[in-house]
């Protein structure tokens, strides 16, 4: 089954009286007008989803920029949505996918299990004439789910130290290289890690690529067996991404380093790389 539903499956479900849940992850700087955009525009039938309350803790130097939320807020957030494990539960954003990545680590980490990305999200669903619209959404049903925490693989810097087989890194090349950083407090990447930049995985059109071309970039790149990956992005939006792009490429196992770039080169005693 895929984590992929296309805009055209997506309209054809909704025409046809689909039972979907549409999430609408949205992240704005101020925190404060995200509703009002959400108002403004979306996808017949989806919630809002604040990306930031929603999706994440609080930013601190030892869980990095965006580390997984609290169970409790999270709950209250499923509520809200009247999540229920007999819908299949599609997520989706403007934001070329990262935003829709991360509600769908998030929620698979929470224990649900049929949850879905829109491939392309909003802009791709707007680029082929299908209908929005605007108000606040429909009224949620009852929430059906409990968030049990800890259904995806995730681990800590001190696993990274230790970890002997691959670690990817998912950030733009200029990232990785120390080039550019514009988020965190040093420029580079882990000592050993290989880069395979979003670049290698999506489109132009913030689409995923076919899987025989995405396993071909992972592979190029050294990797074999999903199981001996560790992904890390700046914060866990980018690795989201990777994760989604490793299974549909047929590489599972994966674990995740969540607190990614921005946690590792908060603690000035761990090791920077730069260069390729």
């Amino acid at each position: 089954m895929s984590i992929l539903v296309s805009p055209q499956e997506l309209q054809d479900s909704l025409q046809s009286g689909g039972k979907q849940m549409l999430l609408h992850a949205m992240y704005e700087e101020s925190r404060t007008d995200g509703f009002a955009l959400f108002n403004a525009g979306h996808i017949p039938t989806a919630q809002f989803c604040d990306a930031a309350n929603a999706l994440a803790g609080t930013p601190s130097k030892e869980g990095g920029r965006n580390p997984l939320p609290n169970a409790t807020i999270l709950q209250r957030w499923f509520d809200r949505w009247g999540l229920s494990e007999d819908r299949p539960i599609i997520c989706y954003d403007e934001a070329r996918g990262i935003l829709a990545a991360r509600a769908w680590f998030v929620l698979k980490w929470a224990g649900v299990n049929n949850v879905k990305v829109l491939d392309g999200g909003l802009t791709k669903w707007r680029e082929l004439g299908y209908p929005v619209m605007g108000g606040p959404g429909n009224p949620p049903s009852q929430g059906r789910i409990t968030v049990d925490p800890g259904h995806m693989p995730i681990v800590t810097t001190e696993d990274v130290k230790k970890h002997s087989g691959l670690l990817v890194d998912t950030r733009g090349r200029n990232r990785f290289t120390g080039k550019t950083e514009r988020l965190d407090l040093k420029a580079g990447h882990i000592p050993g890690a290989v880069n395979v930049p979003t670049a290698a995985f999506l489109n132009d059109d913030g689409t995923f690529k076919d899987p025989q071309v995405i396993r071909e970039a992972f592979v190029s790149k050294g990797v074999k067996d999903g199981s001996e990956v560790i992904l890390y992005s700046g914060s866990g939006l980018h690795s989201a991404q990777g994760l989604i792009a490793m299974e549909l490429a047929g590489l599972t196992g994966a674990a995740t380093y969540l607190g990614g770039w921005s946690m590792w080169c908060a603690d000035p005693s761990n090791p920077v790389a730069t260069g390729e």
